[in-house]
Formats: structure tokens, sequence, C-alpha cells
């Protein structure tokens, strides 16, 4: 993973949520700490899975 990329995209997000904020427009993301640490489960568990190399391809099992 880059750096670089990381801190980009951090500064894209910092831009974004102070635009929002100024434009008084509601963020399009959980806006309390529990919404928000449901979001790291999620990306926790993405990686866990990704990480002991196993899933299942629901397209292929679909037969599309």
């Amino acid at each position: 993973m880059s750096t670089q990329i990381t801190v980009l995209a951090l500064l894209t997000g910092l831009l974004t949520g102070a635009l929002f904020r100024f434009l008084n427009v509601p963020i399009p993301a959980p806006p309390e700490l529990p919404g928000i640490m449901g979001i790291v489960g999620i990306f926790i568990g993405y990686k866990l899975i990704d990480y002991a190399d196993i899933g299942v391809d629901l397209l292929d099992a679909l037969g599309l």
C-alpha cells in the first residue's frame, strides 16, 4: 500500500467533509462513532477473509 495514496485519500476525505459541512449538507456516512466502527469492522472482516484466502465466487456459483 502506498503511503502517498493513503495521504491523498485522507486529504480528499478531509476536503470533502469540510465542503459538506460548509454547504450544510449531511455527510453520506454515519456521523456517529458506532456507525464508523461498523464500517471499520466491515473492512477488517474483508481483510481477514482475504488473508485467510477463503471465499466463494458468487457470480460463478450463480452461473453468471
